[in-house]
């Protein structure tokens, strides 16, 4: 069977060699309309016809089926640019005011947050941050919350039984591990992983742990490679974001699917609960326009394109559940706050100095 491509576009951790390591730590509709379809910007002009630019770090199909239906509501163009949200953070930095980026949509907090740092983010609109819980979006109001996932251990079935998954991801620094193990450490859902390591272990706890992981594991260059792998039976188990096992179960059909999602307990730092988040880019020449792309990202019609599609990600709008992910988000804890991941400079140079990327 050929494989499906529905994969995100945020591939690597590593950083972008035009920028330095430290300079970048990374490698209109209200909240409770329904319709999404408001095209006026705050002084009453239309905005139909207007075009903006979205560098997006997003699931590539997911986002095709969000500007597609933003634009036959609000008239509104959207050109994407795609990529890896570590390398669309630092095109933005090195373009400077000269970016055409009017938005940027990132997968993780921390390249949001990088930008948010420098300055280069404009206050989001209310109606943006109103139609999410506040905890999910930028403490300052510059970036709002727009999907949720959460990791979760992949297992092979045959190998190892539900009760054997563990329940800390420290554990797989373990000699249990020992050659059973498989990482995916380039992809930018780990790093936020081994942030939270160090705020619970310390540098030279999260430090022993990496090289516990390095020494278990076989290291894959996705999580899409992690998650075959598992499933034909290479390695017994590996840390993934949970839709990566849903979208191959829909490459392979569920007679195929010989793996099972494990979860490790509430406040190990392996029990993460992510979220995507969209910000205005300050220096954007169609700030209303942008503004009114981030209100619509989270308002219910997008909301639940996001909740159906082949993504698997947690809608974040009140009122709108994914039932297609057997786990519902409440069942996982809390999102974690963007402030407890900070711009993931930390660990990108811990997973370094390991020799993990």
């Amino acid at each position: 069977m050929s494989r499906v491509v529905l994969r995100s576009a945020c591939r690597s951790a590593v950083l972008a060699t035009a920028v330095p390591l430290s300079v970048l730590a990374l490698a209109g509709c209200s909240g409770s309309n329904d319709s999404g379809s408001s095209a006026t910007s705050s002084s009453g002009g239309s905005l139909k016809g207007q075009t903006i630019t979205v560098y997006s770090g997003q699931h590539e199909q997911t986002v095709s089926a969000l500007v597609k239906d933003f634009q036959a509501r609000t008239g509104i163009r959207a050109n994407v640019r795609s990529g890896d949200e570590a390398e669309l953070a630092n095109q933005i930095l090195t373009e400077g005011p000269a970016s055409p980026a009017d938005v940027f949509f990132a997968e993780n907090p921390p390249a949001l947050t990088t930008l948010e740092n420098k300055g280069l983010l404009a206050k989001a609109d209310a109606a943006g941050l109103a139609a999410v819980p506040s905890a999910d979006s930028s403490a300052q109001g510059d970036w709002v919350g727009v999907s949720a996932r959460e990791a979760a251990f992949v297992y092979d079935t045959s190998k190892v039984k539900a009760a054997q998954v563990p329940v800390g991801v420290k554990d797989l620094a373990g000699p249990a591990w020992k050659g059973k193990l498989g990482i995916a450490p380039s992809e930018t859902d780990f790093t936020p992983i081994v942030t939270r390591m160090i705020r619970t272990a310390g540098e030279a706890g999260a430090k022993s742990w990496l090289e516990g992981l390095k020494a278990n594991s076989k290291v894959y260059g996705s999580n899409e490679d992690l998650v075959a792998a598992v499933n034909r039976g290479e390695v017994e188990g590996g840390v993934i974001d949970h839709y990566y096992w849903y979208r191959l179960r829909d490459e392979l059909g569920a007679t195929h699917v010989h793996s099972a999602l494990g979860y490790f307990k509430q406040g190990d730092p392996g029990a993460l609960v992510d979220v995507s988040g969209a910000a205005v880019l300050s220096h954007g020449k169609h700030r209303a326009a942008a503004q009114a792309f981030l209100a619509y990202l989270t308002s219910k019609p997008a909301q639940q394109i996001i909740a159906t599609s082949e993504s698997y990600e947690y809608p974040l709008a009140a009122g709108v559940k994914n039932t297609k992910v057997s786990r519902a988000l409440t069942a996982s804890g809390p999102v974690t706050r963007a402030a407890d991941l900070g711009d993931g400079k930390d660990a990108l140079e811990l997973l370094q100095s390991v020799g993990l990327l």
